[in-house]
């Protein structure tokens, strides 16, 4: 009888864990196959349709890899700029001894995403100009609220008991947060994280308009040009750059999780 409840008890602490694998593992492949199906299409519309002259211009191959070099430098350092403010400030505000202003913070974070990223984008440029740095500073106070409010749930959601237990081993406070906390707090940091790229992969479309470059000019050519398949590929190749930053973002969330969280 013993032996039957300590099986069952065990398979129950293993239920959570296969849960989370599984939608895991669905993820990890999901995404990939996304992006193999819109490369594919990529390829075929390359190959196989018939391009005039103006959409040669538009899709040419030294002018398309520039921009989507611009594409990667705006979204890389603009989710950089987001973890470097939004992870110690989270950590900042949940601090015991710090006032508790995290409400009001996220409250207003939460209105300036709530301003459509093209407004936003042209409220930077009157302040501080065109350039891909404007952008870029643009994108991340766009992208700061996922970031910020994960980081203050992840931490918030840790066991107390688990804290004073540090406490009780004589851990410091930064000892727990090192050891405890953060560890705890990885898999929901890491979400915030993972949208807060892909937002910024998304949004550097827009860097085009103030004289950031990125792949927004190939879809704005073919836009202005009425040409269709300009359009596509330069949707498509946005589109595979946020798969590809979404698939490794879910590879941290997975491999860098503590065992047993």
């Amino acid at each position: 009888m013993s032996t039957a409840v300590a099986i069952t008890a065990e398979d129950a602490e293993k239920k959570p864990t296969t849960r989370r694998w599984r939608a895991d593992s669905l993820d990890l492949v999901v995404t990939p196959a996304l992006f193999l199906i819109l490369t594919t299409l990529l390829i075929v519309v390359w190959n196989y349709s018939d391009f005039d002259q103006t959409t040669t211009n538009i899709l040419e191959p030294a002018k398309l890899w520039r921009q989507f070099q611009e594409q990667l430098f705006v979204a890389f350092w603009s989710t950089v700029l987001v973890v470097v403010i939004a992870v110690p400030v989270g950590i900042l505000v949940t601090r015991e001894n710090v006032p508790k202003i995290k409400d009001t913070l996220v409250s207003i974070l939460g209105l300036g995403q709530a301003l459509p990223a093209y407004g936003l984008i042209v409220l930077f440029f009157v302040w501080l100009g065109q350039g891909a740095v404007t952008v870029i500073i643009a994108l991340a106070t766009f992208a700061l609220l996922p970031v910020l409010r994960n980081t203050i749930v992840g931490l918030e959601q840790v066991d107390k008991a688990v804290i004073e237990a540090g406490k009780g081993m004589g851990m410091t406070g930064p000892q727990r947060l090192a050891k405890i906390e953060m560890p705890l707090s990885v898999p929901v940091i890491l979400a915030g994280i993972r949208t807060a790229t892909v937002i910024n992969v998304g949004m550097a479309a827009l860097a085009f308009l103030i004289g950031g470059g990125g792949l927004g000019e190939t879809i704005n050519a073919g836009l202005k040009l009425n040409r269709p398949t300009a359009i596509f590929v330069g949707a498509v190749l946005v589109a595979l750059v946020a798969l590809a930053f979404d698939f490794i973002g879910g590879l941290a969330q997975r491999y860098l999780r503590p065992k047993g969280v």
